[in-house]
C-alpha cells in the first residue's frame, strides 16, 4: 500500500503513536493498512489481558488472606458468594497453611467473618466498575482513546501494586483495602469501552464478527497468565502476588502510549478495503471517535453522543438487558464453578481444590471456542441477534445435561462442561463485542461516529450489573440446593433469549424480504 498520505490527500491531524512514527521514519516508509490492523488487534489483546491478570490474582490472594479449608461442615454457603479459587491444596510441609499465608491468614480476612469481607472487596469493586463503565465510555468518546486506555492502565497498575503493599507495610485495617478495589473498578472500567472502540475502528462489520471472536480470548488468557503468575508468586508473600500484576499491567499500558494507533483517520488514512468502507468519495460512515473524514467541522459540530441519546439507538436496550442475564450466568460459572466442582462427587469422588480449579479451565476454554463459533456464524447469516438468541437457548440444555450427568465420570463432566462454556461465552463473547461495535456505529447517528465507547459503555456497563447479582444470588440460592441455583441460571437464559425476540423477528423479516425482491424483479421482467 502506498504512503498515508496517497490514501488520504486531505488535511487531517497526525496523532500516530510516538512508536509508530519511530518506526516509520526508520523504514523511510508509511506502514500498510493491514499493518495497522493487525498492530491495533495485538495491542488492544494485550491490554486486555493485563486487565483480566490482574483481576485473577485478587481471586488468589484471597486464598492467602483467608487459608480455611472449605469443609461441608465448615463452610456455610450463603456466608460467602465468592469461592471462586481455592489454593489449599497447596499446603507446606504437610500441613493446610497455604504459601504466602502467615500464621493462618492475614487479619482482618482470617477471623470468623473473613469470608464476608472478601465478599465486600468483590461486590465493591463489581459494583463500581458496572457504575464506572457508563462514565467512561461518555469521557472516551470525548478524548483520545489512546491517551484515556493508558490513564486507565497506569491506574490500574497502581491500584493493584497498592493492595499489594498491605503486605510490607503491614495494613490490617479492612477499609484501606476496601478503598482501594473500589478505586480499582473505577480506572478498569475504562477498559473495555475504549478497546472496543478501537477494534471497531479498524474493522468494517463485514468480518467484525469473526474477528472479534477471536480476538476475544484475551479475556481467557488473561485468567490463565493470572492464576499461574499469582500462584508462583505466593511462596514469596502475597504480597508479591498483586505487585507484579500491577507492574505487568502498567508496563503494557506504556505500550498502548506508544504503539497503539486509534484509528485509521487518526493516522491519516481511509477506512481500507472492507466491504462496508467507502474508498473513493470519502468515508461516509466514519468510524473515528473525534473527527469526520470529508467535512471534520461538521464532524467536530455534532459533537459525542449523549447518554440518553445512546440509549435510544435501536437494539441497544434490547443487548444490554439481555447482556445482564447472560453475564449473570458466565460471572456465576467464573466465581462458584471450582467450589461447585471440589464439592461435587465425580465418578464416585470428591476432586482436591486444585484439581477442580484446573478442571474448570475447560470451561474457559469451551467459552472461547463458542466466541469464535458465534462471531463466525453471525458474519455468515448476518444475523447478530439470531446467533445469539440461538446460543442462550442451546445454553438451557447444555445446563440441565451439565447438572444431572456431569457426575457420572470425569471425562464427561470435562466434556459437558465445555459445551456449557461454549454456549454460556458465545452470546456474552458476541454482544460485547461485535454487536457494541456494530451499534456504536448505526445507521441511525447520521454519520456521527463518537459514539462506540458510549454505546460499549452501556451495553458492558448493564451486564456488569448482572455478573455482580449472579454470584451475590448463587451464594444463598446454593444454601438451598444446587438444583436450585442451575434452575435459576437456566430461568436467566431463556430471559436473555427473550430480551433478543424482537430483534430476531425483524431480522428475519429483513431476510424474507430479500429473497422477495429478486423475484419481484424477475417477475417485471417478464
Amino acid at each position: 500500500m502506498g504512503s498515508i498520505h496517497e490514501i488520504h490527500p486531505l488535511e487531517i491531524k497526525d496523532e500516530r503513536p510516538i512508536g509508530i512514527r519511530l518506526i516509520e521514519n526508520s523504514k523511510k516508509r508509511s506502514l500498510s493498512y493491514p499493518t495497522y490492523q493487525a498492530i491495533a488487534l495485538v495491542v488492544t489483546f494485550l491490554s486486555y489481558t493485563s486487565y483480566h491478570i490482574t483481576r485473577k490474582t485478587t481471586s488468589i490472594v484471597k486464598s492467602a488472606l483467608d487459608p480455611q479449608s472449605p469443609s461441608s461442615s465448615s463452610v456455610d454457603l450463603r456466608s460467602y458468594p465468592w469461592q471462586n479459587n481455592y489454593l489449599n491444596s497447596m499446603s507446606s510441609h504437610g500441613n493446610n497453611t497455604l504459601l504466602g499465608a502467615t500464621n493462618g491468614g492475614w487479619a482482618p480476612f482470617n477471623g470468623s467473618n473473613g469470608k464476608e469481607l472478601l465478599g465486600y472487596l468483590d461486590v465493591s469493586f463489581l459494583a463500581v466498575y458496572a457504575a464506572g463503565m457508563f462514565f467512561s465510555g461518555h469521557i472516551g468518546d470525548r478524548m483520545n482513546l489512546r491517551v484515556f486506555l493508558t490513564i486507565g492502565m497506569m491506574g490500574t497498575g497502581v491500584f493493584t501494586a497498592l493492595f499489594g503493599f498491605g503486605y510490607w507495610f503491614n495494613i490490617h485495617n479492612f477499609y484501606y483495602y476496601l478503598v482501594v478495589q473500589m478505586f480499582a473498578g473505577v480506572v478498569q472500567s475504562s477498559g473495555w469501552p475504549s478497546v472496543v472502540a478501537i477494534v471497531g475502528n479498524w474493522f468494517g462489520k463485514g468480518g467484525r464478527g469473526l474477528i472479534m471472536g477471536i480476538w476475544n480470548a484475551h479475556t481467557s488468557v488473561g485468567n490463565i497468565v493470572g492464576s499461574l503468575m499469582a500462584s508462583s508468586l505466593l511462596k514469596y508473600g502475597w504480597g508479591w502476588s498483586m505487585f507484579v500484576p500491577g507492574i505487568v499491567v502498567g508496563l503494557a499500558g506504556l505500550v498502548v502510549f506508544f504503539f497503539l494507533p486509534v484509528s485509521p483517520l487518526s493516522c491519516g488514512m481511509h477506512m481500507g478495503d472492507d466491504e462496508d468502507s467507502p474508498k473513493k468519495e470519502g468515508v461516509s460512515e466514519p468510524f473515528v471517535p473525534y473527527t469526520g473524514s470529508v467535512d471534520e467541522t461538521e464532524e467536530e459540530n455534532q459533537g459525542a453522543v449523549g447518554f440518553i441519546q445512546a440509549w435510544k439507538i435501536p437494539g441497544v436496550a434490547n443487548y444490554a438487558l439481555c447482556l445482564f442475564f447472560a453475564k449473570l450466568v458466565a460471572y456465576t460459572f467464573l466465581y462458584w464453578l471450582p467450589f461447585y466442582i471440589s464439592y461435587t462427587e465425580i465418578g464416585g469422588e470428591y476432586l482436591s481444590s486444585e484439581t477442580a480449579g484446573n478442571l474448570s479451565t475447560f470451561f474457559d476454554i469451551g467459552g472461547v471456542v463458542g466466541g469464535i463459533l458465534a462471531g463466525y456464524f453471525s458474519d455468515k447469516l448476518n444475523a447478530r441477534a439470531i446467533t445469539a438468541a440461538s446460543f442462550t437457548y442451546f445454553t438451557i440444555p447444555a445446563l440441565y445435561l451439565y447438572r444431572n450427568y456431569g457426575f457420572i465420570n470425569l471425562y464427561i463432566n470435562i466434556v459437558l462442561m465445555f459445551i456449557a462454556g461454549m454456549f454460556v461465552n458465545g452470546p456474552y463473547a458476541l454482544i460485547t463485542t461485535a454487536v457494541s461495535a456494530d451499534l456504536g456505529t448505526h445507521e441511525s447517528l447520521k454519520g456521527n461516529s463518537r459514539a462506540l465507547a458510549t454505546v460499549t459503555a452501556i451495553i458492558d456497563g448493564t451486564g456488569s450489573i448482572g455478573a455482580a447479582v449472579g454470584p451475590l444470588l448463587t451464594g444463598y440460592i446454593s444454601g438451598i440446593s444446587w438444583d436450585a441455583v442451575f434452575t435459576m441460571l437456566m430461568t436467566a437464559a431463556l430471559i436473555a433469549g427473550l430480551l433478543l425476540t424482537k430483534l430476531v423477528v425483524d431480522e428475519i423479516r429483513t431476510k424474507i424480504d430479500k429473497t422477495r425482491i429478486p423475484n419481484v424483479t424477475r417477475d417485471y421482467l417478464v
